[in-house]
């Protein structure tokens, strides 16, 4: 059986300023463990997320943009590059997130999944599944930095 984590949240704010919160740095930093991502936003393109530890910029997860549709859809792979695993296509798990406008509001809805083949894959399973939790604290942090954002403007 596939095994994949999905979570979704309703966010009053319309779906360009929650895509803004998703792929800027200022705002991602905020709610994805200090990391910015860093590519150029175009499928096949690597996309590395960096952090600072210790003084020190690392890269605690990294991946190839798969799918992009600006304020629509975002798919792209993940690997911790510091694991030890092979760098190969098989432990790279896969992070899709899909926005649909609802009138003033967005659904956003994030979709983790690929864990069967990966090596680690039912530990990697666990960590992301988080007790049931899955990526919901995320998306929550999400909502509120979205929301503010929106209230701003007004």
């Amino acid at each position: 059986m596939a095994q994949e984590v999905t979570n979704e949240v309703l966010i009053h704010a319309p779906a360009h300023k929650v895509w803004e919160v998703l792929t800027e740095a200022v705002y991602t930093r905020q709610y994805m463990y200090g990391c910015s991502p860093e590519t150029d936003w175009h499928p096949g393109s690597k996309l590395d997320w960096i952090m600072m530890h210790e003084g020190k910029e690392m890269i605690p997860v990294t991946g190839t943009i798969k799918e992009i549709m600006a304020n629509v859809k975002l798919v792209y792979t993940v690997t911790d590059p510091n694991a030890g695993w092979a760098d190969i296509p098989e432990n790279y798990l896969n992070v899709t997130y899909s926005l649909m406008q609802q009138e003033d509001d967005t659904l956003f809805s994030v979709k983790q999944d690929g864990f069967e083949g990966a090596e680690d894959g039912e530990k990697r399973y666990q960590d992301v599944y988080n007790n049931g939790e899955g990526w919901q604290p995320i998306l929550d942090q999400i909502k509120t930095i979205a929301e503010k954002k929106t209230e701003s403007l007004h």
